[in-house]
């Protein structure tokens, strides 16, 4: 088997992957950023997740998917789990105060969905090759959505669940922390670890993913 360095995926009208390693993927995620994301020069896709670090306000969970893909694609690993980390937790942050389900927001939930689906497995298949970085990087992007609330939630043009909005970031994020403290008491039971990664070896994660730069 060998090494996957590169996230091919195809996610409309978003994004998607170069044909071939020397390509350059289609970015259709913000305007801002959407040239340095096809980029394959490294420099630009750190400039990009530099900038996205300074102004996080208003940036879309579907903006730090691509940023995930694109670090990853570009060989800053660790980074592309935060990053991907970060996305997922962002939306879900989001989906406990914003109807997900209205019409005006059904494609972002289809949309991440779909990232999630076919890039996810790429970031976790790496991020497992070290459970406690895992961790870590798990950790510390619920703090960073804490930290950084995403602005939009308080849009008033866009539907709300009922109730207090930040109260109901205050439950969201509860929710996705107890959720990686669940995960985390999986994987503390030797059984369980034990299991996961026969399970990668059967399936040759170790050779594709935990390869050393």
């Amino acid at each position: 088997m060998k090494p996957i360095r590169h996230i091919g995926i195809f996610v409309s009208p978003y994004y998607q992957s170069a044909q071939t390693p020397e390509g350059y993927p289609v970015v259709n995620v913000a305007k801002a950023f959407d040239n340095q994301l096809a980029s394959n020069k490294r420099e630009d896709i750190l400039a990009v997740r530099d900038a996205i670090q300074a102004q996080p306000q208003l940036v879309t969970p579907m903006t730090l998917m691509v940023l995930a893909i694109r670090l990853y694609d570009v060989g800053f690993r660790d980074d592309a789990v935060f990053w991907f980390y970060v996305a997922k937790n962002r939306y879900l942050a989001m989906a406990g105060v914003l109807d997900v389900k209205s019409p005006s927001l059904a494609q972002v939930e289809d949309t991440i969905r779909n990232f999630a689906i076919l890039a996810g497995p790429f970031f976790n298949s790496y991020a497992f090759c070290d459970l406690s970085k895992q961790r870590e990087a798990n950790l510390n992007s619920i703090t960073w959505i804490e930290q950084h609330p995403y602005e939009a939630m308080y849009m008033a043009q866009l539907p709300a669940l009922p109730g207090d909005r930040a109260e109901n970031l205050k439950k969201s994020i509860a929710d996705i922390k107890a959720r990686a403290r669940k995960e985390a008491q999986y994987f503390d039971d030797p059984k369980n670890l034990d299991e996961f990664n026969r399970k990668r070896k059967e399936n040759h994660v170790p050779e594709q993913f935990c390869w050393v730069q």
